[in-house]
């Protein structure tokens, strides 16, 4: 039986999704680097490759994976947020917006997205959008607020008023 058959590929690929699964990253690179093509999965590999660089915070070398993975598949939300994750950490702000926004798209009832949106929003100092998704995420998930005051991307907003009361559990003023 040839090793490239179509069960085998399918075996590896979730293989590699395993050790990701279990934070084991290294063993699924190992398993994604050993063969050139991927010529049946290639969404699926390219997507599991980015995941496993991004866990070893290769951000870089990951976005070159999930750039290919949106290519094939734009709709699909766990690019955009590793994307975004990767852009973010890598000094791309603007382009970790747009993935994220495009997930929000995709999924507007997502809180995590919304979350992430804020805290990409008060990096890049816009208190309004900032405050607008982090009021979303909450209302969708309001046991969310618990990570706020860890969130060292929120720093630029701990001094605006709106910020305390919707961190408060109040509703930001308009």
């Amino acid at each position: 039986m040839s090793t490239t058959t179509p069960t085998r590929i399918r075996r590896q690929l979730d293989e590699a999704e395993g050790y990701l699964m279990l934070e084991m990253p290294q063993y699924a690179l190992r398993i994604l680097e050993s063969r050139a093509e991927w010529p049946l999965m290639t969404f699926e590999a390219n997507f599991l490759k980015g995941e496993a660089l991004r866990c070893l915070h290769r951000h870089r070398e990951a976005l070159a994976c999930l750039e290919a993975a949106a290519l094939l598949r734009p709709e699909d939300v766990a690019v955009a947020v590793a994307q975004g994750w990767c852009y973010k950490r890598t000094n791309r702000l603007a382009e970790a917006v747009d993935a994220l926004e495009r997930a929000s798209r995709q999924e507007p009832e997502n809180p995590l997205i919304h979350y992430n949106l804020a805290c990409y929003w008060s990096l890049a100092a816009n208190a309004a959008k900032a405050l607008e998704e982090l009021a979303t995420a909450l209302r969708l998930r309001p046991e969310m607020r618990r990570m706020i005051a860890d969130e060292a991307d929120f720093d630029y907003l701990r001094g605006d008023s709106a910020f305390q009361r919707l961190v408060q559990g109040a509703t930001p003023s308009k």
